[in-house]
C-alpha cells in the first residue's frame, strides 16, 4: 500500500463523492486516472485490507432491524468462524477482541426473524454455538473511521 492508496482509503471513508463520476472526482484529488483508482480499490479489497466500498444507511428508517453479536469461538476455529461470518453481506462489521467473548459482529436484517435465521445459519456451518444477539435498541452514533 502506498500514499495514493492511503489518500484514497482516507476520501472514501470521510466523503465518497455523490456525482455522476466518483471515480473521477477521485482521482482528481489524489493525480490518477479514474481506471486506476477503481484498479487500487479492487488490489485492496483482493487483498483483504477492505472488505468493501458502500453506504451507510439508517437500518430502522428502512424498516430493519440490527443486532451485536458476540461469539464464543474457539481460537482452533477463529480464521474459519471469521470468514464465514464476513460472506454474510448482512454483516456490517466483525472483530476480535479480548476475554470470553473473542468474535463480535454486527448484523442488519429485514427482520429479527431473519437476524435468528442468520445466526443458526452461521452456527450450523461453523460448529460455533456460543452466540450471543444483543438486539439494538437505542442508536449511539461512533464514527468508525480510520485514518490510514
Amino acid at each position: 500500500m502506498d500514499e495514493k492508496d492511503r489518500l484514497i482509503l482516507n476520501i472514501v471513508q470521510k466523503g465518497f463523492p455523490l456525482e455522476k463520476e466518483p471515480f473521477s472526482a477521485i482521482g482528481k484529488q489524489v493525480g490518477l486516472e479514474a481506471e486506476e483508482v477503481i484498479d487500487r480499490l479492487r488490489r485492496l479489497k483482493d487483498a483483504g485490507i477492505i472488505r468493501r466500498l458502500g453506504a451507510f444507511f439508517e437500518p430502522k428508517k428502512l424498516g430493519y432491524v440490527s443486532t451485536l453479536c458476540a461469539a464464543r469461538c474457539p481460537s482452533d476455529k477463529e480464521e474459519f468462524f471469521i470468514s464465514t461470518v464476513n460472506e454474510r453481506p448482512e454483516v456490517t462489521h466483525n472483530y476480535r477482541r479480548r476475554g470470553e467473548y473473542n468474535i463480535w459482529f454486527t448484523i442488519i436484517a429485514p427482520s429479527k426473524e431473519e437476524i435468528e435465521s442468520i445466526i443458526a445459519d452461521l452456527k450450523k456451518k461453523t460448529g460455533v454455538e456460543d452466540i450471543i444477539s444483543m438486539e439494538a435498541t437505542k442508536r449511539f452514533k461512533i464514527d468508525a473511521r480510520f485514518e490510514v
